[in-house]
């Protein structure tokens, strides 16, 4: 298959990404696709920059974030929160599908997205530590843009627990980790959540 054929066929498969839906709804009361949480994570490696305690080569954070959710094309997107034989299964499904879609390219170019999906999950990267930042501040900063409705009871224990362990080596990330969870703590308290009880179920009691 020549060059021009392989990546349509890529194209194709990737395409599935904007069809693809979260746990994440919009403003207006739609869902996210797991294309426009990409966007927005490149969008926010762009505006994060400059600020960063810690430099990272942001041509490589872009293509890594551009590729973390790739293998969601074929596996599905599974909430972090979801118990059972789907998040059981997750990271073998995930393995299987980033090695069919490496093999959908050339030898050159599969290589490149598998490493650089590899790396993501391997988190040891200064690229990839915050890709998985901005993985984790994206889906909380579109929660606190979406009705309260649509969150689930144990993403509001989430908001203390899911994006401090990743913030907390750039300073800039971590006060960025606590203006949105702040937010969050706003919108909880308008919709009548009982914040102190929250924060007592994940030792954050004040």
């Amino acid at each position: 298959m020549d060059l021009a054929a392989q990546l349509t066929r890529f194209a194709r498969l990737s395409e599935r990404l904007k069809l693809e839906l979260r746990h994440s709804w919009m403003s207006n009361g739609r869902r996210e696709s797991v294309a426009e949480h990409t966007w927005h994570m490149a969008l926010l490696a762009m505006l994060v920059e400059r600020h960063l305690e810690h430099p990272v080569r942001m041509e490589r954070t872009l293509k890594m974030i551009l590729v973390h959710d790739l293998v969601e094309a074929e596996a599905g997107d599974v909430p972090v929160f979801e118990t059972g034989p789907r998040q059981e299964a997750k990271r073998e499904r995930e393995r299987a599908a980033m090695r069919r879609i490496r093999d959908l390219l050339d030898a050159e170019t599969g290589a490149e997205i598998a490493d650089l999906w590899n790396e993501f999950e391997a988190a040891a990267t200064p690229e990839a530590r915050l890709v998985q930042a901005l993985d984790h501040l994206e889906v909380q900063l579109q929660h606190n843009l979406a009705d309260l409705g649509t969150w689930e009871e144990v993403e509001y224990e989430l908001v203390y627990t899911k994006m401090d362990p990743h913030c907390a080596h750039d300073r800039f990330l971590a006060e960025l980790c606590e203006t949105i969870k702040l937010d969050a703590e706003g919108k909880m308290e308008a919709g009548q959540v009982d914040l102190e009880s929250v924060r007592r179920r994940v030792g954050r009691s004040r």
